[in-house]
């Protein structure tokens, strides 16, 4: 009596047990799933069904199947085979991309210098009309419309007096619209910006700053502006020749009294470095301990402002140079009245 008892109690803890490692398998099924490795789960299928069919063969047919593809190969197989799609080298995409910024901006780019993969590569593109988002507003309560042709708000049916953005443009406004865009274009061609050949693999190499010629010939390079100074031979009125300092025509050295184009009197007013003295120049003498400058037309005797040395035969003359003009003294002594105002008693 005992025997079958037993027998019928052991019968549901086996059941449960198999129930317990079939749901540990298909949990380690959702698990390999989930990260993608496809063929784990499928050498786990076939251990599962090995065991409970007995079939000794499970490698053969993982061999038999074909080899699994990539992401990205499915997604352009599923891509290629759309409406619309076409096959695009990058070496063409790059030459299109590079016309239409040079026309846009003016701009004359290299292919080099946005290529960075093979040329031969193919890209998938896909051509679509361009498209205008247009909103339309209840002229009643001002609610925007959806999609549909009533209003969310107060159900008001979609009439011409319900404003509309973009307003509808006439084809006069078309036309004065792409005329004004063709301007802006060729406006762009003939005054394009100065483009910088940037040369970073040479050190020694400056930057060259180039801009094309409207007439269509040499370009144009950006240089430093410089002052064109002129020297006139007082005797004979000839031009001096540049880096030369006597005159072509009559072997006149040049001097302080020879004029100079544009003339610069308060920055050089004893003469201009490396001239020689003229007959009308008038004579400057300095200290000859603090290099001070004496008043003009100074007798011998005259004390030095600074270290009161009197002026005398050893005394030089000042040599032409340039001299930092000092602060003026009427604007000296108005910022003097304009402190003594601001001080408080």
């Amino acid at each position: 009596m005992s025997s079958p008892a037993q027998g019928g109690a052991s019968a549901p803890k086996e059941e449960k047990k198999e129930k317990g490692i079939a749901r540990v398998l298909t949990r380690v099924k959702t698990v390999l799933k989930r990260d993608g490795s496809s063929s784990s789960s499928r050498r786990l299928s076939a251990m599962v069904s090995g065991k409970s069919t007995s079939s000794p063969k499970p490698e053969t047919a993982a061999k038999s199947e074909p080899a699994p593809k990539s992401k990205a190969e499915e997604a352009r197989a599923k891509y290629e085979n759309m409406e619309g799609v076409s096959k695009l080298t990058r070496h063409q995409l790059f030459e299109e991309r590079a016309k239409k910024l040079g026309e846009r901006y003016g701009l004359d780019i290299k292919l080099t210098e946005l290529q960075t993969g093979s040329p031969d590569d193919t890209v998938l593109r896909m051509d679509k009309p361009i498209r205008m988002r247009v909103r339309r507003t209840c002229h009643r309560c001002n609610a925007t419309f959806s999609s549909a042709k009533e209003c969310p708000n107060c159900q008001h049916a979609r009439c011409t007096k319900c404003t509309r953005y973009p307003p509808k443009r006439t084809e006069a406004e078309i036309i004065a619209s792409r005329e004004k865009r063709a301007a802006i274009i060729k406006a762009n061609k003939e005054n394009a910006p100065i483009i910088p050949d940037y040369s970073y693999g040479l050190e020694k190499k400056q930057i060259v700053l180039t801009r094309p010629s409207k007439t269509g010939g040499q370009d144009l390079v950006h240089k430093k502006p410089r002052q064109r100074v002129r020297r006139t031979c007082h005797a004979c009125q000839t031009l001096f020749i540049s880096t030369n300092k006597t005159c072509g025509k009559c072997g006149h050295i040049r001097c302080t009294d020879c004029p100079r184009d544009p003339p610069k009197k308060d920055k050089y007013p004893y003469g201009y470095p490396g001239d020689e003295f003229g007959p009308s120049s008038i004579p400057h003498y300095e200290c000859t301990n603090c290099r001070t400058i004496y008043p003009t037309g100074a007798e011998h005797g005259t004390k030095c402002k600074n270290c009161e040395v009197e002026k005398s035969d050893e005394s030089p003359r000042v040599l032409p140079r340039k001299v930092d003009p000092g602060p003026d003294p009427v604007v000296v002594a108005k910022l003097q009245e304009r402190l003594e105002a601001l001080r408080v008693a």
